[in-house]
């Protein structure tokens, strides 16, 4: 097991470890033949082998790491809880404006809020814990790395299990860099920056995507000063141009230095600083920092698990799978982010319940139908759903957009917090959302109602029928659909109004 997941030895980590990779654990001795094998116990791991064992199923979880995988322990809990405090300490230096004390002299404590986010990744990982799977779920837990050994048979710490059907949920990790000279330079991952003990004076962030943004705004704003560096000329390239100029924009004003359209040619070591070479539209030159972040993707972790020996095909973006997430061997399926293209925790639970579904009672669910909706968590946040318009314009599809920028919604105004839009594509002459983006500080909590209408294949006139409590930032869903019904309102059916209610007097 890697230790450098859980540094430093304090005693909130010891918890951590007693929960999701106990020193004294005893694997057990196999129950006959498994119907359900699941190995990895990140989040489609333990989905799968939860709701399994709840429907009676006999169940077995392997893992070689840390029970919880990267949403745990090196993810979305860690990561989250560090932009909750480093949104507490902007806060409070912006909090003149709101007659509150505070103001621009107030100055973080990253020991505190490194504290206090293994603090309580450690009293979440009781929900993930060893123990529990096996004490109040009547899962078969067993630590160490698991290899297949033929179509329906795999070995872990030297024991082997039979199964009925098996689930591959080994997750990915950060991709390693291809800069020359960064790996004797050292660089940090999130696999690796939770552990740190002291806020880097200079950072320089490598990558500006979701991982990259939220984890450059975190830290400026707990007092580095950092630069965020971008091969492409927009950060959150994925995202809405609109929605990634507001990002921009706010990074910005923490004091970011945004390197965008810059290729990096070198990584080296001079005294006690790191020098990044750069290539940009303005020509070489040098960055010096004291520590560097990548986050320029997702490697799939396919390492030790003999797929060759159980007939499952893959390739370098992991394992393949068809539309209902069976692998290449009919006893085996896939979840999570060793075989999806969209790397979220909730999308690993989706595709966890679908393999619940085929493998073990044959139903034949569909990846492809979910919807899948997810959020940066700058600030503001930006959340999306379903189709980008330059998307819905390739497949074909005539598209109305309409928005609503924050700034005409008063519990925006009144939050102090204009800065962004809610805006809907529709399909041209309807009221069908083919997608939706939420720019705003709490956008991940409003993007839900979008995602709702359009799983549930309810039209945009539908939210603008459903009362929103006054006043609310969500408002901005509901003004979309009102937006929409003015759409309606032609010259001629104007006409046709007036002329009836003229007759009417």
């Amino acid at each position: 097991m890697d230790t450098h997941l859980v540094e430093p030895d304090n005693a909130e980590n010891r918890v951590l470890l007693e929960n999701v990779h106990p020193s004294d654990w005893v694997n057990p001795e196999p129950r006959g033949r498994y119907n359900l094998v699941v190995i990895g116990a990140g989040t489609a791991g333990l989905v799968c082998a939860a709701g399994a064992a709840g429907l009676g199923a006999r169940v077995a979880l392997v893992e070689r790491q840390l029970m919880g995988g990267d949403c745990l322990n090196v993810g979305c809990v860690p990561s989250k809880a560090l932009i909750r405090s480093a949104r507490a300490a902007f806060d409070a230096r912006s909090s003149d404006g709101f007659a509150a004390p505070g103001g621009e002299g107030e100055r973080a404590d990253f020991a505190a809020a490194m504290q206090r986010l293994r603090g309580l990744r450690a009293q979440l990982s009781a929900h993930d814990s060893a123990r529990r799977f096996r004490d109040e779920l009547g899962v078969d837990v067993y630590l160490g790395q698991a290899f297949f050994t033929g179509s329906n048979t795999v070995q872990v710490a030297g024991t082997t299990l039979e199964f009925s059907r098996a689930a591959l949920c080994t997750g990915a990790r950060a991709a390693a860099p291809d800069i020359p000279g960064i790996e004797a330079v050292g660089y940090l991952t999130n696999e690796t920056v939770f552990s740190l003990g002291e806020l880097p004076r200079r950072l320089a962030v490598i990558g500006a995507g979701p991982l990259g943004c939220e984890l450059a705004q975190a830290f400026a704003r707990l007092g580095s000063r950092v630069t965020l560096l971008q091969h492409a000329p927009q950060l959150l390239p994925r995202e809405d141009p609109d929605a990634a100029a507001l990002v921009a924009d706010s990074l910005r004003r923490d004091g970011i230095a945004l390197e965008l359209g810059v290729r990096i040619i070198e990584a080296k070591q001079q005294g006690s600083e790191k020098l990044l070479r750069l290539q940009g539209p303005s020509g070489i030159g040098e960055l010096a920092c004291d520590a560097i972040l990548v986050g320029v993707g997702r490697a799939p972790n396919l390492e030790g698990l003999a797929l060759e020996a159980a007939g499952i095909r893959y390739d370098k973006q992991g394992v393949l799978v068809s539309d209902t997430l069976q692998t290449s061997n009919p006893r085996v399926y896939a979840a999570g982010d060793i075989c999806s293209e969209y790397k979220f925790t909730h999308t690993a639970d989706a595709q966890a319940r679908i393999v619940i579904a085929n493998a073990l009672f044959g139903g034949r669910q569909r990846s492809s139908r979910l919807t899948i909706p997810w959020c940066t968590y700058t600030d503001p946040e930006i959340a999306h759903v379903g189709l980008y318009e330059k998307e819905a314009r390739e497949k074909g599809l005539e598209v109305a957009t309409l928005t609503v920028p924050l700034s005409e919604v008063d519990r925006a105004v009144l939050d102090g917090e204009e800065a962004g839009f809610a805006r809907v594509h529709l399909k041209k002459g309807t009221d069908t959302i083919l997608g939706a983006t939420v720019v705003a500080r709490h956008a991940g909590e409003m993007i839900g109602e979008l995602a709702l209408a359009i799983t549930a294949g309810l039209g945009l006139a539908a939210i603008g029928k459903t009362i929103h409590p006054y006043p609310t930032q969500a408002e901005a869903v509901r003004k979309l659909a009102d937006a929409y019904q003015r759409t309606r309102l032609t010259p001629l059916v104007k006409r046709l109004l007036s002329a009836w209610l003229a007759w009417q007097r």
